[in-house]
């Protein structure tokens, strides 16, 4: 087993713990150092960086929630691994929910070491990506999702990058759901006119009646309710950015106007006689093809022509199937957060499996909103398959189960893998009280989970 060097800290009071511990990372060529002492361990995180950091849960001087408190305040995004001796398993499981990636129980195995250290830092490596390819969260739905590996999101993300250096007018397509949202926010956070106002509007939820005033403002006395001035949202958006979503439904009698503002950079309030100049950058976005709209005669040819400079589709969440288990984690603790959530929620093998078979026609909004539902009906902080079916009318019983692993070619080792970790999810990770009840020694289920 060959690895690239990574840095690895290691903290136990017992020096030969420590020396063993070192010994077998340096074997599978990781690079390792080793701590007694917690202040000489949090000194040398706070100082150099380290992938990860190997703990034992109770230390002289400082217990496990407390070691914990004080390597996240020097480093937020520090992953730690927890060791516990027998018996303080409940303790370890604190230690997850304010923030541990992962706990092995002594005595382990060295085989299991390994998997958790590589677990751990598989996922690090998805994290860094996310950042390295200049996607972090929108700052409104904060949903995380492009977080990618998939080609076609790595495409868009190239492409988004072009497009944010520049001030052209931007068209967003894609399918319902897909996040062209967020990605319109990000151009405008990466672009030259960040520092000014980010405007965004649906076309679909205006009225009919409304969209002219809302867009381009209304002067006092133009109509009987116009009581005072009122800037319009290309005016909100000057020396900013203005999103129109939904293009394809603005009313076919205001599109020449809309034109004109772009060809001319100028606006005119209903009820006013002098155009107002004003600077801004358009994004568009809509689901729905705008060449069938032209041969609709419901959008114009010229204005779809002034909106497509620079196109960029969003792909859907079917075909970012290598996404879906990262994006899945970033959601969840996204919504934990805004809920206020205590403590990370983790997500149970076969409800991943689940998740990556189906094919989630909403995209990433209906995945976001399952899971949010789940998150809030749930009593446990492991999501199960019966947690989604509570949350949502998707079919996910046992019936479906089964026909899932019969879809995914699953053997039956991996049939019993899957009850093995919901069972020890419902236990709160209590392998003895698992163990009791699949009716299985510890260390069988030791090997099992191995």
């Amino acid at each position: 087993m060959m690895t690239a060097s990574r840095r690895i800290i290691v903290i136990d009071d017992d020096p030969g713990i420590v020396d063993y511990l070192i010994d077998m990372l340096r074997q599978v060529n990781y690079s390792a150092a080793g701590f007694t002492d917690t202040a000489d361990a949090l000194n040398a995180i706070e100082n150099e960086s380290f992938d990860l950091v190997i703990s034992d849960v109770i230390m002289p001087g400082m217990r496990g929630l407390e070691l914990m408190a004080a390597i996240h305040r020097k480093r937020p995004e520090q992953l730690v691994l927890l060791i516990t001796a027998f018996g303080s398993i409940d303790l370890a499981m604190q230690s997850m929910r304010a923030g541990a990636c992962d706990f092995l129980t002594k005595p382990f195995r060295i085989e299991e070491l390994y998997t958790a250290v590589a677990r751990a830092l598989e996922d690090r490596q998805m994290r860094r990506t996310a950042v390295k390819i200049g996607f972090t969260d929108d700052k409104n739905s904060a949903t995380g999702i492009f977080i990618t590996q998939s080609p076609g999101m790595q495409r868009l993300v190239s492409m988004a990058t072009r497009a944010a250096a520049v001030n052209s007018t931007v068209l967003l397509t894609g399918e319902s759901g897909t996040g062209k949202s967020a990605v319109a926010r990000w151009i405008h956070d990466n672009s030259p006119n960040h520092s000014g106002p980010f405007i965004a509007v649906n076309c679909a939820a205006l009225p009919h009646s409304l969209v002219e005033s809302e867009l381009f403002g209304v002067r006092k006395g133009a109509f009987t309710d116009a009581s005072k001035d009122r800037p319009g949202l290309f005016s909100q958006a000057d020396s900013g950015t203005l999103f129109l979503d939904e293009i394809a439904e603005l009313p076919l009698e205001i599109q020449p106007k809309l034109l004109q503002a772009l060809e001319t950079g100028k606006v005119r309030a209903l009820g006013d006689t002098k155009e107002t100049r004003v600077s801004i950058r358009l994004i568009a976005a809509t689901h729905q093809p705008l060449e069938q709209r032209i041969h609709d005669r419901l959008f114009r040819f010229d204005l779809y022509h002034r909106l497509n400079v620079i196109s960029l589709e969003v792909p859907p969440l079917r075909e970012r199937k290598e996404d879906l288990d990262a994006l899945t984690k970033t959601l969840i603790d996204t919504v934990c957060l805004r809920l206020g959530k205590q403590g990370p929620v983790n997500i149970s093998v076969e409800v991943l499996r689940w998740i990556r078979a189906y094919h989630w026609p909403g995209n990433v909004r209906e995945l976001a909103n399952t899971l949010e539902r789940a998150i809030v009906l749930a009593d446990h902080d492991t999501l199960l398959l019966e947690d989604l079916a509570q949350a949502s009318k998707l079919p996910v019983n046992d019936t479906s189960f089964f026909e899932l692993a019969m879809m995914q070619g699953w053997s039956l080792e991996d049939i019993n893998q899957a009850y093995i970790r919901h069972v020890l999810a419902m236990t709160g990770g209590n392998k003895i009280q698992a163990a009791r009840i699949l009716g299985l020694d510890r260390s069988t289920l030791y090997r099992k989970l191995g």
